[in-house]
């Protein structure tokens, strides 16, 4: 397939949710053709068709196929595959799935039909289709394909304010782990920081705020001054007298969260030597202390009856 321009693609999306759409948006704002859409969900196509009135739409995903040149497969991740096998493809086309975690195998149908195959991968949260649109530009792009589709979809990042890399085969599961660890994680961190709070009759909304900004200001210490540097705290600083304050209140008040707060403990002490403000000796006590009680908890929790002896 010879490499074409924007002016020359007539994209088609299959799948027009959250993701499909606000792609599809972001790409028409910077003057590609989106020529068809499809999808089951009747609220999702009108919601589409409002944002996109000159796209058709269609109710059969193979009218996509056969009115566009390069395809999105934005459905969700189980039902990728299936769709990719049951629809006929040519030489000439692209097909581009955005799964976080899944590789190019399965597009296969496609590529075995002569179609050229891809992934491309926002890096981002999609919490609704207006705040995707808002959050895609400054987006890392993740893109697995072979030239010249690569290029093609590396210059769609770029052209929706993005910025890209590149995955090989075999790449895709950890990178797409890496995300959920600094993403979906972070909600984990936050929710159990709440429960924190509640014991001295905060609420998590207002826990949640009031968490905002040191939350933003890590994050833009993370961005500018980079790790190992901008870890702050009490392992940080070597300060074990702190770390036994909290995990006895912890261990009365929100065992919950105690055992998130021990495994945190122990992988931020080798950023803590990294930087250089706590030596070899003093990250020793910090590890014997977290893991002596990391180990004990999971003693009581294969002898109950030991528990609190």
């Amino acid at each position: 397939m010879i490499r074409q321009n924007s002016s020359k693609l007539k994209i088609g999306f299959i799948g027009t949710g959250t993701a499909g759409t606000a792609l599809a948006v972001k790409l028409h704002t910077h003057g590609y053709q989106i020529a068809a859409a499809s999808d089951k969900n009747p609220s999702s196509i009108q919601r589409f068709s409002a944002m996109l009135p000159e796209c058709k739409v269609y109710q059969k995903n193979q009218a996509v196929i056969d009115n566009a040149n390069l395809i999105f497969i934005t459905s969700p991740d189980d039902v990728i595959a299936p769709i990719a096998a049951s629809l006929k493809w040519h030489s000439g086309q692209s097909v581009v799935h955005c799964s976080g975690a899944a590789s190019l195998d399965i597009l296969d149908p496609a590529r075995e039909d002569g179609a050229s195959t891809g992934a491309m991968h926002p890096l981002q949260t999609f919490a609704g289709v207006s705040q995707a649109i808002e959050n895609i530009p400054g987006s890392t792009f993740a893109i697995e394909a072979d030239e010249p589709l690569f290029t093609t979809l590396r210059d769609m990042a770029v052209a929706m304010g993005g910025t890209c890399i590149k995955l090989n085969p075999g790449d895709k599961v950890l990178y797409h782990a890496a995300a959920v660890l600094s993403c979906n994680y972070l909600v984990t961190l936050v929710k159990l920081a709440t429960e924190l709070y509640k014991s001295f009759g905060i609420e998590p909304q207002q826990a949640t705020q009031a968490l905002m900004p040191l939350l933003q200001g890590t994050l833009n210490n993370i961005g500018s001054v980079g790790i190992p540097d901008c870890l702050t705290g009490p392992i940080a600083r070597g300060d074990t007298g702190t770390i036994r304050k909290h995990i006895d209140a912890m261990e009365q008040s929100t065992p919950q969260a105690l055992d998130a707060y021990l495994e945190m403990g122990l992988q931020t002490i080798p950023i803590a030597l990294e930087k250089g403000k706590i030596d070899n000796k003093t990250a020793d006590i910090l590890k014997t202390l977290l893991k002596e009680k990391q180990n004990e908890r999971n003693a009581e929790r294969q002898n109950p009856s030991r528990a609190g002896h």
